[in-house]
């Protein structure tokens, strides 16, 4: 009952689409703007930096909700065992990403989870996860411009920094595996992106250029 009471208050959790209803507040279909995602990096495109950078807190705030009632959940209705607590964490986290791409609401067209996997990471990994997670985003964002490349550079490294510290002890075969099927549903989100890269077709993040004075 603990694992289903997880997926299922993740999936809620995770199918809160923020970024449409950030859209819809400033007359926009997120749907019909940009690439078409609601996710926090088409918000910040179409609706400014204001906009995407709240979209971005709150997709990741629910991916930590989702773990973290997981766990709470774990500890005082169910009375479980640590490690199935642990397992109720990673289910929430599989559903939460599965219901921020695929939101019941918006007809199972959301984002591509980054952002709430970047919550996730910060309930349920070791700290170093997020920080090469994040260390490697910005190192690949600034050189390239492109927020699909800097987000698959970000999914590839929270496996292979998760086997690392499973190897040293500090982390599990059950997250390793999981931060495993969290990069491969990011490629799969990404398909399209990855499409217009082998192309030449992706839009990079331009920096303004700033007013003649």
């Amino acid at each position: 009952m603990l694992y289903l009471a997880s997926a299922l208050v993740a999936y809620l959790l995770g199918s809160i689409p923020w970024g449409y209803l950030a859209g819809k507040i400033n007359g926009v279909d997120l749907h019909k703007e940009g690439s078409g995602s609601t996710g926090a990096t088409n918000a910040l495109r179409v609706l400014g930096k204001p906009w995407g950078y709240t979209v971005f807190a709150l997709d990741a705030l629910k991916g930590w909700l989702a773990v973290m009632a997981a766990f709470e959940m774990g500890v005082r209705f169910f009375a479980s065992a640590p490690n199935d607590i642990i397992s109720a964490g990673v289910v929430a986290a599989i559903f939460a990403v599965i219901g921020h791409s695929y939101p019941v609401w918006l007809r199972f067209q959301g984002g591509k989870g980054i952002a709430t996997s970047a919550g996730i990471m910060l309930a349920l990994f070791p700290w170093p996860v997020f920080a090469s997670g994040l260390g490697v985003w910005l190192v690949l964002f600034y050189a390239t411009r492109f927020v699909s490349v800097a987000s698959l550079g970000a999914a590839a490294a929270l496996p292979t920094s998760s086997a690392v510290l499973w190897w040293m002890g500090d982390c599990d075969a059950i997250r390793t595996g999981i931060a495993a099927s969290m990069c491969a549903l990011a490629v799969w989100r990404h398909k399209s992106n990855i499409s217009r890269l082998m192309a030449g077709t992706e839009k990079r993040f331009e920096k303004k250029p700033k007013p003649a004075a």
